[in-house]
């Protein structure tokens, strides 16, 4: 198949990670004086989305053979953290859309090749609820269904969708073969009047129907391959980025945002207790130990995780790059590590806000949109450790995976 072009002289030369993350960074004022309209509007606005192109964030996890930069998944994650400091809608928006070519570049090259041969700006939207159905055709699928959540979604000229494949399409009738099935924007619409959150609400996450679409059995991408990581694509995009379990980076692409909108609030509780002085015992909230306490807390387990996030990706790109098996230990273990991000932000943040009284209850206050943000992350069910413990124990002794996302 043919390699797209460059476009334009951004993309001439892949740009470093230090590049990178300060053109985020300097986005971050641009992003926090567009929230209260990206949240009003339950979308990231079409400028934001073009500055983020321009930039090249969308290409930190392409293969290089499309334009793509093909680079370390930190660099892709200090952007996204950096983007939801400024608007976690953005951020997060950013780590769904931004991690989708790296799945792409785990499809056959043919699927590849219609997505980007004529645009390799081009974006993909995903939800991968399993609630599709579907029909065993001659070279493929018949597919139809209705899907939440598809975040960035109007923004993409393609989407990915989950669905289960069963024996003999009788469900029930057998182990399920669970894959992502790739649609143009010509085989689906799109519902934006579903979306009604009281956090995360600029995201955009919104409904996809499909109605008796056929779907070639090379825009499909096996659960279990992702698992194995065998996957097609691979034939062609010969990096061990690739090499790596898709769930890895798709995990942390959901609970990465939170680090940035955990900043955003103590940012925030900062900017309250530089003058706050209670009505009611004439404390000033920067000698109130209590406060005091759970500011400490969130700083200093907020720099843990994001250590523990960079330790991770580093172990496993070096088992990519030695073209080593990354132990399933490690994997159920980094799985859950990512699972427990948002659930401890979240109530890092609810310590911090019960202490700094009435001033920030009010929805001006600066503190109100990221903590209602990160609470509605906790909803994503990659961020649910109650999935996950069970194969961190199992892993221990020894024992099969029983959830394969790993």
């Amino acid at each position: 198949m043919a390699t797209a072009a460059l476009s334009d002289p951004v993309h001439a030369a892949i740009p470093t990670h230090d590049d990178l993350v300060a053109r985020a960074r300097a986005m971050i004022p641009a992003l926090k004086a567009r929230a209260k309209a990206t949240t009003a509007n339950r979308d990231v606005s079409d400028e934001t989305i073009a500055e983020m192109k321009q930039a090249g964030f969308f290409r930190i996890l392409q293969p290089k053979r499309w334009g793509g930069y093909e680079m370390h998944p930190n660099t892709f994650f200090e952007v996204q953290k950096a983007l939801a400091e400024g608007c976690m809608s953005t951020g997060w928006m950013y780590g769904v859309l931004g991690c989708h070519p790296y799945e792409m570049a785990l499809f056959h090259d043919q699927a590849q090749d219609e997505v980007w041969a004529d645009d390799n700006d081009m974006l993909v939207s995903s939800t991968y609820q399993p609630v599709g159905q579907v029909k065993t055709v001659e070279g493929g699928f018949r597919l139809s269904g209705h899907w939440g959540f598809s975040t960035g979604s109007v923004h993409c000229g393609w989407v990915l969708l989950g669905a289960l494949v069963w024996p003999d399409d009788v469900p029930g009738s057998g182990p399920p073969d669970m894959r992502t099935f790739l649609l143009p924007r010509s085989d689906y619409t799109i519902d934006r009047d579903a979306w009604q959150t009281f956090g995360l609400q600029g995201t955009g996450s919104h409904d996809i129907h499909v109605n008796d679409v056929f779907v070639p059995e090379y825009r499909t991408h096996r659960a279990i391959d992702g698992f194995l990581c065998q996957n097609p694509g691979q034939a062609e995009n010969t990096g061990p980025l690739y090499t790596l379990p898709w769930a890895q980076v798709f995990v942390r692409s959901v609970s990465t945002a939170a680090f940035g909108g955990a900043k955003a609030a103590l940012n925030a509780a900062k900017g309250i207790m530089a003058s706050r002085v209670s009505t009611n015992t004439g404390k000033a909230s920067k000698a109130d130990p209590f406060l005091q306490a759970a500011m400490a807390k969130a700083h200093a387990q907020i720099i843990e995780m994001e250590t523990m996030q960079r330790v991770t990706f580093e172990d496993l790109m070096g088992y990519a790059e030695r073209g080593e098996a990354i132990p399933m230990e490690k994997r159920a273990l980094y799985a859950y590590n990512s699972s427990n991000v948002v659930r401890r932000l979240v109530e890092m943040i609810d310590d911090v806000m019960q202490q700094l009284g009435g001033r920030a209850i009010y929805m001006t206050s600066e503190i109100i949109q990221p903590w209602l943000d990160l609470n509605a992350g906790r909803a994503h069910v990659a961020n649910d450790p109650n999935n996950r413990f069970g194969d961190v124990v199992g892993s221990m002794f020894g024992e099969e995976p029983t959830f394969t996302f790993l």
